[in-house]
């Protein structure tokens, strides 16, 4: 119970940054774009490095800060790096599923790091499994080393040209040789990546938000289906595929990425602030107050509270300091699970009309308990807004849902989720709503909230594997 409520959000796969800066600290300079990304996944960390000749790495489970030591990073010399944070989707969360992956292959020693989900993982391992590959994790990211080791007689570029012809799913990669710093983005541009120069230095990130920490220039996103290498020549770009229609995950505005990001032209927190406009056009409420579930649901409550002239105020207060390794309350003790995290503010919400905006609403655990305390702390009415439309569908690209039954709005109707968790009102952000907050109506992977799923899928067989592999791990706590 208390991981279900500290943990009532989607988790986003992994963050990748890369940096070809010859006669610069690079393992420092990874480590303070890592720290950036630590949003993206707070389970592992690596760096690997590369001073011409060899590749070294060092990684482990835990957050950045973690994992590397003053000690560790003055080792760790070389004029290129890369890096990874991970939360895991797929594979146990386990020291030797961190990355990046490092390994020798025909051409030399390569390092790989990976975002994203392959939808067709199954198939691929058997196919190499069956022409004598060996396996050491659990990752579906050693299927796309694997690959560019099997195609190593090419150059690295032609390898992973031919290796993204046989992967099918999300990805954002930096790949790096001994020799340069390789960014890979899927052909729908799945999940962000976006290029940076800091100096002469060429930079490979997941988000903008990792330039703007290391005062780098951003230069632009990386498209669907481009490969980039930065050498001793150069920055160097060619398209492997660029038929298809992009679809960056839509979750990445709603709630993944930093508010402080701009991915594929938009900012994040311009975006969600325009959630809020939008659900307020939509759902104008009489209330006294406007408080934010935080930290994801501050943007869209100051675009809700400006559009209706409403007070915003902080009325929960949020626990920073709960982390990985927090002991967990005993089952008599579950009520102290979100109590440990927020805390209602009574002075602000007593006797008062309260409007709780949030970002999403996926088992409903925590907006139960949060609709409780603040009835428990004198609000005289509470309502839920959400400033995205009903999670509906599960995702195989890189976040943790992947049943429908972890879906509150997919078992329950409007009325019975506003039921369970004890709202007044329970609001959701339309589907068009959310489409003029970006100004776009096309370019989106929407299947958790549409069911259209852009990337092709995997037979209903391998698909109902993937969906009891990955239950099995949650219920595991892998």
């Amino acid at each position: 119970m208390f991981d279900e409520c500290i943990k009532d959000k989607m988790e986003e796969d992994c963050g990748v940054f890369g940096i070809y800066a010859p006669g610069k600290d690079v393992a420092r300079l990874t480590y303070y774009g890592l720290y950036a990304l630590q949003h993206r996944g707070q389970e592992s960390a690596g760096i690997a490095v590369s001073e011409g000749r060899e590749i070294r790495v060092h990684k482990d489970m835990g957050l950045v800060s973690e994992v590397f030591t003053e000690e560790i990073l003055s080792k760790l010399t070389g004029s290129m790096a890369i890096g990874h944070v991970r939360y895991s989707t797929m594979g146990a969360s386990l020291p030797i599923n961190s990355q990046p992956l490092v390994c020798r292959y025909f051409q030399g020693s390569l390092a790989v790091a990976h975002n994203g989900n392959l939808t067709n993982a199954d198939e691929l391992k058997k196919k190499l499994a069956a022409n004598g590959s060996v396996f050491q994790s659990s990752i579906d990211s050693e299927l796309i080393v694997n690959l560019i080791a099997r195609y190593g007689q090419s150059n690295i570029e032609d390898a992973l040209m031919k290796s993204m012809i046989d992967i099918k799913g999300s990805y954002s990669l930096t790949v790096m040789t001994e020799d340069k710093i390789i960014g890979v983005r899927d052909p729908y541009g799945n999940r962000p990546l976006c290029l940076g120069k800091l100096d002469k230095a060429y930079i490979i990130t997941s988000e903008s938000c990792a330039l703007d920490v290391l005062g780098a220039e951003f230069i632009r996103d990386i498209a669907p289906g481009e490969i980039v290498t930065i050498d001793k020549t150069g920055l160097h770009s060619r398209h492997f595929i660029s038929h298809v229609e992009p679809a960056t995950c839509i979750f990445e505005y709603i709630y993944f990425a930093r508010p402080d990001s701009n991915i594929d032209g938009i900012n994040v927190m311009e975006a969600r602030r325009a959630m809020g406009r939008e659900l307020a056009k939509e759902h104008p409420i009489d209330v006294d107050i406007v408080i934010p579930v935080p930290d994801s649901g501050i943007a869209g409550a100051l675009g809700y509270s400006d559009a209706l002239n409403i007070v915003f105020d902080m009325g929960l207060m949020k626990n920073r300091y709960i982390g990985r390794t927090f002991i967990k309350p005993e089952q008599s003790e579950r009520d102290l699970a979100v109590r440990l995290k927020l805390n209602p503010v009574t002075r602000l919400v007593e006797g008062k009309k309260v409007a709780v905006v949030d970002d999403s609403i996926v088992r409903g655990t925590t907006s139960k308990k949060i609709v409780t305390m603040l009835r428990d702390r004198g609000a005289k009415e509470v309502h839920m807004l959400v400033t995205a439309p009903p999670v509906i569908n599960p995702c195989y690209y890189g976040i943790d849902i992947s049943e429908r039954k972890q879906l509150i709005a997919a078992e329950k109707s409007l009325e019975e989720i506003r039921e369970y968790i004890g709202a007044d009102t329970l609001t959701y952000l339309s589907l068009d709503g959310l489409y003029s907050a970006l100004k776009r109506e096309s370019g989106f992977c929407t299947a958790c909230l549409s069911g259209k799923y852009p990337i092709p899928l995997p037979p209903k067989e391998e698909l109902g594997k993937h969906v009891l592999e990955a239950s099995q791990k949650q219920k595991k706590g892998v």
